[in-house]
């Protein structure tokens, strides 16, 4: 099988038939993130990890850049998502609470399609960070026999 290379007119095409289908762009996006991680900040559980971000503009620029080629294939972030989150103790349960926010906010502002779309993405983007940051845990052993 051959795989289908990539270049800048396929990844055009690609992200013109995303936007048509899904109604996101920049600024669709841009508007959903705002609405979101005004949520995120002030949930008990999720707050915490946002408390050492100085410059909060900067910050939803940058997430604006990620979820851009996430979900519009920019190609604009260069980041490391996963050395960017290591610090901030995440577990489980934040995994949880961030997925069920972003699918809250998502379902209440934006198209189905975006939905869809937004939800298919950020389910593999979680799950990706959690396996990477929460220690597994297994149960005790239980003595030989």
């Amino acid at each position: 099988m051959n795989a289908i290379p990539e270049n800048a007119e396929r990844r055009a095409a690609l992200a013109r038939e995303i936007r048509e289908r899904t109604g996101l762009d920049e600024a669709v996006i841009a508007a959903f993130l705002r609405e979101f991680y005004d949520t995120a900040r002030a949930d008990k559980l999720l707050a915490p990890a946002f408390a050492g971000v100085a410059d909060w503009e900067a910050h939803l620029a940058r997430i604006g850049q990620f979820w851009g080629s996430v979900a519009l294939m920019t190609g604009e972030y260069h980041g490391q998502p996963m050395r960017a989150h290591a610090h901030l103790g995440l577990t489980s349960a934040h995994f949880a609470r961030w997925l069920a926010l972003f699918e809250e906010v998502a379902r209440r502002t934006l198209p189905e399609a975006a939905v869809e779309h937004l939800l298919e993405r950020a389910q593999r983007i979680a799950r990706s960070l959690e396996m990477g940051l929460v220690p597994m845990e297994f149960p005790p052993r239980r003595p030989a026999a």
